[in-house]
């Protein structure tokens, strides 16, 4: 008995011994957070100055070892309150626009009637590039804004159930029809930039206010007026600048940094709202804006009067180069 107590007491002895040994240990694996430790001074400059703050992974996503990022917030707080913004006073406002114009200036009747015949404006081929081009654009259109104001005007809608699957096809649909848009683009540049390159007749035609400002003024113009000409460079470098920033969202890994691929959004998400609203424009005045002007892209083939009026040049041109008109074709004259 006298033995075991004797072994109880070294065994006691030879614990408190350990503790004390293994005391310091302890301390070194215990977290206590120094400015020398974790330098918590240079993270606090850093966000002051705006720098991120980055750290080691070990994954391919080089991208994915930024911890914090302060311009992260500024691009986030301008997708939520800025572009909204933005894309109302230019879609909004260019609605109100027009429909104000519409409501002062009419319908831009042909002014001397149809001539019931017509002449080859645009070709089997152009026709179906534009349509292509045109059809492309307005689901990208749609499915875009559906980024920006969905939560705010489908959301409440449709419910949250609806609007996520909407949602769902609004992307694929956006990402894949990208690239026939693009494509469209391409062919759009290279058949008609021989006839979309600014000259001197255009700006006649803008001091008589293109036909359109004031009632039966009629500037002469070629294939394309100056009107024409600006929606043309519209659509290809507001179209370009659109696949060139689209090509970065698509492939978020090419773009060096966090940084650059925030631009490239902002780059897009502006230019978008933009091109929707003088697409807007574009649109009114095809079809409803002025009578006769959809049969261009329609049927292909204009009434000659309405040709004679706006495109005076090209008429007398295509004349010299023997098409005739392409027979009688009757209309109902609208009533007034």
């Amino acid at each position: 008995m006298p033995g075991s107590l004797s072994t109880l007491k070294v065994l006691c002895a030879a614990l408190a011994l350990l503790f004390v040994v293994a005391q310091p240990a302890a301390a070194q694996l215990s977290f206590k957070p120094t400015a020398e430790a974790v330098q918590e001074d240079k993270l606090l400059n850093a966000l002051k100055e705006g720098d991120k703050i980055s750290g080691r992974v070990s994954i391919p996503d080089a991208m994915s070892a930024s911890l914090i990022q302060p311009a992260g917030r500024d691009w986030r707080d301008f997708h939520r309150s800025k572009l909204p913004i933005i894309g109302g006073i230019a879609i909004v406002g260019m609605f109100a626009a027009l429909l104000i114009f519409l409501m002062v200036r009419g319908k831009i009747r042909i002014h001397r009637g149809f001539a019931g015949t017509t002449i080859l404006r645009f070709a089997s081929f152009e026709r179906f590039t534009h349509w292509l081009t045109a059809s492309c654009f307005i689901i990208l259109a749609l499915s875009g804004l559906n980024i920006s104001f969905g939560r705010s005007l489908i959301l409440p809608l449709f419910g949250a159930e609806g609007f996520a699957t909407m949602s769902a096809y609004a992307k694929w649909a956006h990402n894949y029809l990208a690239f026939p848009f693009m494509l469209g683009l391409v062919i759009m540049f290279l058949i008609w930039i021989k006839d979309n390159i600014p000259g001197k007749v255009d700006l006649e035609w803008f001091k008589q206010g293109g036909g359109v400002l004031f009632k039966d003024k009629h500037p002469p113009a070629r294939r394309f007026n100056a009107g024409q000409k600006g929606i043309f460079w519209i659509v290809i470098i507001g179209g370009a600048l659109m696949s060139v920033s689209g090509w970065f969202l698509l492939f978020p890994y090419l773009p060096a940094n966090v940084t650059t691929l925030q631009f490239w959004t902002v780059i897009h998400a502006v230019i978008a709202m933009l091109f929707i609203a003088a697409m807007m424009a574009h649109i009114y005045i095809g079809s409803i804006g002025m009578e006769g002007a959809f049969d261009a892209m329609g049927t292909g083939e204009v009434d000659l009067n309405w040709a004679k009026e706006h495109h005076s040049l090209w008429v007398e041109e295509e004349q010299a180069k023997g098409q005739a008109p392409s027979g009688t074709t009757p209309r109902a004259m609208p009533a007034e």
